[in-house]
This record gives C-alpha cells, sequence and structure tokens, in this order.
C-alpha cells in the first residue's frame, strides 16, 4: 500500500538517519514485530526493555511508512467524545479509555526525555466549537471530563478573540497535550533496540505467517524461514489485510507546514487548536516555529487519485487558516496526504484475533490517538504475552466488536 505522498516534512528534514540490514537467512527468536514505523518502535522498545529478544521487519525503510506522515500531536482527548464514549460503553469505560490516554503523554515525555532529540514540547490543546450548535455537547464534555478529575475550562467567545486572535463561539482548553517528531522518536528506539541484542531488518518482506500451537512461521520473500513464539502486527493500516472482516475504514488526510512563524504564532506557538465538525481543521507548531496545518479528510482510498489531490488540499486549508486569522500570511513550504483509518468508535484494536488465533496480536492504533495508543497497546501488548491481565484487555481489544453490532 502507498500510504503517503507529497513531501512529509519529517522524511524531509530528517533524511535516511539509519539503515538496517535484510534478514536473508532461517533465524529465530521471541517476539517478531512486523512494521518498523512509531507503532512498532514502541512496542519493540517496551518488550526488549523488559528481557523479551525481538525482532522487527519492516519492508521498506524504517519510519518510511505513515510515521513520516504523521502530525504528531499527542492528547488524551480521543475523536470520540467522552459523553458519546460513555452512552456506547458505559461510563467507567470512557473514562478510563480517556485517562490511559493522559498517562500515555506522560510516558512519552519519559521516554523522550531519555533518548533526546525527538523534538518533544509539552503544549495547550484548545478544542473549539465550530458553530453555535456545537457548544452545547462541548460544555458538556467538558463538564463530564471535569467531574472525574481531567483538568479542563471552558475559554469564552472574547477570550478566543483576546487571547488567540480568531472568532469561535468557545473551546475547551486542557493543559496536558504535546507534540513529537515521531520519524525521528522512531529511529531512535529502533537503535535502542538494537543495543540491547534486539534486531531490526528493513526491506525484508514477510510473505506467509503460519502459526500452530507452539508459536508462528513466517516465510519471508527471499525465501528465509523466521520462526517465533508471538508475531506482532504492526503494520499500521495495511495490517487489516491479515483480518477476515474490515474493523476499520481507510481514508485520506492532508497537511501543509509553513517556514518558521515565530513571531507571527503569538499562542498558537505553545497552543495546539482543532475544532468540533468532522472532519475538523488541526493545527500545532514545531519546536523551530513552523506552523503544521491538516484536515479536509475525505473517503479517498486510492493513492493515485489522493497523490492528485494534494495541492488542492493545501490551499484549501492554507484558505482556512487565513479565514481565522487574516493577517497570517501562509505560504505552504511543504504539503503531502497520507492514508490513515478510523474505527467506528474511535477506539485501538489491541491482541489476537480469532482468526490467527493467540500467538498473532494485532496492533491497531488508528485514529487522531495513534501515537498516544501505541504507548497504550505497548504495554498491553507486553502483559498479554507475559501471560498477565491488563485493565484495558476488555475494551482496547476485539472483543470489544461484540458490544459495537
Amino acid at each position: 500500500m502507498d500510504l503517503k505522498s507529497g513531501y512529509p516534512f519529517w522524511a524531509v528534514k530528517n533524511g535516511l538517519l539509519k539503515t538496517f540490514p535484510q534478514l536473508t537467512r532461517d533465524h529465530q527468536c521471541e517476539v517478531v514485530v512486523i512494521g518498523g514505523g512509531i507503532t512498532g518502535a514502541l512496542i519493540a522498545d517496551e518488550l526488549s526493555r523488559n528481557g523479551h529478544h525481538v525482532v522487527v521487519l519492516e519492508r521498506r525503510d524504517v519510519g518510511w511508512g505513515s510515521s513520516a506522515a504523521s502530525t504528531a500531536l499527542l492528547q488524551y482527548e480521543i475523536d470520540t467524545h467522552m459523553t458519546e464514549l460513555a452512552e456506547r460503553y458505559g461510563e467507567a469505560d470512557a473514562v478510563r479509555a480517556y485517562r490511559a490516554c493522559a498517562e500515555a503523554i506522560g510516558e512519552l515525555e519519559s521516554l523522550a526525555a531519555g533518548l533526546g532529540d525527538v523534538d518533544f514540547e509539552r503544549q495547550q490543546s484548545l478544542y473549539y466549537a465550530s458553530s453555535e450548535e456545537d457548544v452545547a455537547s462541548l460544555q458538556e464534555e467538558l463538564a463530564l471530563r471535569q467531574k472525574h478529575g481531567f483538568e479542563a475550562e471552558w475559554v469564552e467567545r472574547e477570550a478566543i478573540l483576546a487571547e488567540y486572535g480568531f472568532e469561535a463561539p468557545g473551546a475547551i482548553l486542557t493543559q496536558l497535550a504535546a507534540t513529537i517528531d515521531p520519524y525521528r522518536m522512531a529511529y531512535q528506539l529502533f537503535s535502542r533496540v538494537v543495543e540491547r541484542g534486539g534486531e531490526v531488518y528493513d526491506r525484508t518482506q514477510m510473505e506467509t505467517m503460519t502459526p500452530d500451537d507452539q508459536g508462528v512461521t513466517l516465510t519471508l520473500a527471499n525465501g528465509a524461514k523466521l520462526r517465533c513464539q508471538y508475531v506482532v502486527m504492526a503494520a499500521g493500516y495495511e495490517s487489516q489485510a491479515w483480518l477476515p472482516e474490515k474493523v476499520a475504514v481507510n481514508r485520506s488526510s492532508y497537511a501543509l507546514i509553513t517556514d518558521p512563524l515565530p513571531e507571527a504564532l503569538g499562542k498558537l506557538r505553545h497552543t495546539m487548536m482543532w475544532e468540533s465538525s468532522r472532519p475538523y481543521l488541526y493545527m500545532r507548531t514545531t519546536c523551530d516555529g513552523r506552523l503544521l496545518v491538516g484536515g479536509d479528510d475525505d473517503d479517498e482510498d486510492i493513492p493515485k487519485r489522493r497523490d492528485a489531490r494534494v495541492e488542492e488540499k493545501a490551499e484549501g486549508l492554507t484558505a482556512k487558516i487565513e479565514t481565522l486569522w487574516p493577517k497570517l500570511d501562509i505560504n505552504p513550504t511543504f504539503s503531502w496526504g497520507g492514508t490513515f483509518a478510523e474505527t467506528d468508535d474511535g477506539l485501538p484494536f489491541f491482541g489476537p484475533h480469532d482468526a490467527l488465533g493467540p500467538r498473532v496480536h494485532f496492533a491497531m492504533a488508528y485514529g487522531g490517538n495513534g501515537i498516544s495508543y501505541s504507548m497504550i497497546g505497548a504495554k498491553q501488548l507486553r502483559a498479554l504475552i507475559e501471560g498477565r491481565e491488563h485493565p484495558l484487555a476488555e475494551l482496547f481489544s476485539f472483543r470489544r466488536l461484540a458490544k459495537m453490532t
């Protein structure tokens, strides 16, 4: 699958940071992680740090799939409101999902501090009402979050204009959010896995996967065999090809980034923003003061058609930003499009599926919280592999499908 188009900023900024060898011989290990993006990196790091022998397979270069196109907003706020999750699964599970995302940000911050040079930065998050009709639902959302101890406050129209310089009828302001360079972090994590004795192979493609009672045998495209006890499918949106039914819908999203605008950004410099309409416009800054804007999602799932829309979508995103801030002159330096997936309820799937048995685990960190979900999933998958229960084993697994129908 061609997962991105145009010029994703992280790949342009960082280049090819490191190459890893191909796996061309028969081999064996405890856990194989399939996928060399930020999700696979967080999982491989968690497992190797806790004594598991991990082999990572990536069919491209590391980080060159969806991670290169990610806009990497780290939030505890899920695309699906807590109020909506409470209606579907009960208030306790809704709070559990949000709280796990909040804890994941702190865990990512600790990881980033140990790695260094991954552009981790704490931010505020301003979730604004796109219209008057959305104010009531946002205020209900705020009330439920505050009831359960989440730090958030309501910002009135006048304060939004005075503090942030644009018109909106109201917004939820939270203090717990962050940004990161996901491409660089993936490389740093994989380097650390190798230092611990793990193995990372790129340009290595798995062709077949045969589970049995004792483990899994993988056949690579070059004919080599890889035997392991467990497989973790962390191949992003391509992982769905291994399931008998669709559990998410692939869509396309678009993004652009400007030249550095440090003096023009004001409070935007340390505040990520997103809106209540769906699909939503969102924006964040980089550590060197660039404005990164994304959104204008569509249902396009054919790469050539997505590729042809990048320039037009960048123009549309530019127009939306300049409507909010007429004095802000936006000149996209790079623009790109990428495939992403959405589950019906906005939650991820981690763990085994009946179709492939208990030795094959999936890591489907889909939605706007992909990196935060991946941090949660890394711990959830380790618990499964070690035979321990995890508090999200029911909600963030395929068991949830029975409740969704």
